[in-house]
């Protein structure tokens, strides 16, 4: 029988999601002039969750100022991040699950393959094992390829944007927040508690506030935990709450009516008769 390369399967799921992310930038960090939105996108991938598949998308924009010395620059979406690490098929909420039910409640990792089976996500017992190490290193924080991004990044822009954002995935009991630089749209580590005050998450963000780099600028979303340990570290660096969260907190309100809205429209055009079919070839009457 021949041996058959090894390779990552292909995997099409009719049913996901769909999820664009836009640029949380929406101005340039050297001259302030409005970004402009880019056509092409620059990440595309099918990813596994808790909730079930979504098909990820990310959205760059580039300053088109011709007086700015970063004309041209290209600013791609960091919060694809935190959907799920960089080259990876699985959600943040999966690496959360797997090392909440290994390190807490002391699962084998064959017994979370076989609960992961059963809620429906594909993975094997091998994956599994390789996510738990991601989800290790995540927690580890600081590494030197990270570091050395990000001292690119300092050269590159002039500072760092630091941003947290809080998972809490089903079955935990527990948030994970995940620190990311926006710039580099890189994250860069992660703790995982069941309840966190701003005086304790600052104290998890002292080494990153230790390191020599400028800061330009935070962002989160409507958390005041979060808010709240940003000022405590970086209180002369200007705080931004992330335009996806803000837009889908004013949506959340619209979606109820807008649901009911669209039943409504079904129920009434339902009872309409159907558009005749003809067959090919059949002469056509028009009225």
């Amino acid at each position: 029988m021949e041996k058959l390369p090894r390779h990552r399967p292909f995997r099409h799921f009719e049913n996901s999601r769909r999820l664009l992310i836009d640029c949380e930038l929406s101005t340039c960090p050297h001259c302030g002039e409005r970004l402009k939105p880019r056509h092409s996108r620059h990440m595309r991938k099918s990813v596994q969750t808790l909730k079930g598949p979504v098909w990820v998308t990310g959205k760059s924009k580039k300053c088109v100022n011709p007086q700015c010395a970063h004309t041209g620059e290209h600013y791609y979406a960091s919060g694809v991040c935190l959907i799920s690490l960089p080259h990876s098929t699985y959600g943040l909420d999966v690496l959360a699950y797997i090392g909440w039910r290994h390190e807490h409640e002391h699962k084998q990792l064959l017994e979370i393959q076989h609960e992961l089976n059963g809620s429906g996500l594909l993975v094997n017992n091998r994956t599994v094992g390789r996510l738990y190490r991601q989800f290790l290193a995540l927690l580890g924080a600081m590494q030197m390829p990270m570091k050395q991004k990000l001292e690119e990044t300092v050269k590159q822009h002039g500072g760092l944007i630091w941003a947290i954002d809080a998972l809490e995935p089903e079955g935990c009991g527990s948030m994970l927040y995940v620190l990311y630089e926006v710039l580099s749209s890189m994250p860069v580590a992660a703790i995982q508690v069941e309840h966190v005050t701003a005086v304790e998450l600052a104290a998890w963000l002292k080494p990153y506030q230790d390191l020599p780099y400028p800061v330009l600028a935070t962002l989160s979303d409507g958390e005041e935990t979060i808010a709240a340990a940003f000022k405590l570290c970086w209180s002369d660096a200007p705080h931004q709450r992330c335009q996806s969260h803000f837009l889908g907190n004013l949506a959340e309100e619209v979606l109820k009516e807008d649901t009911q809205l669209r039943q409504s429209l079904r129920d009434d055009l339902g009872g309409l008769p159907a558009v005749p079919k003809h067959a090919a070839g059949e002469d056509k009457a028009f009225f």
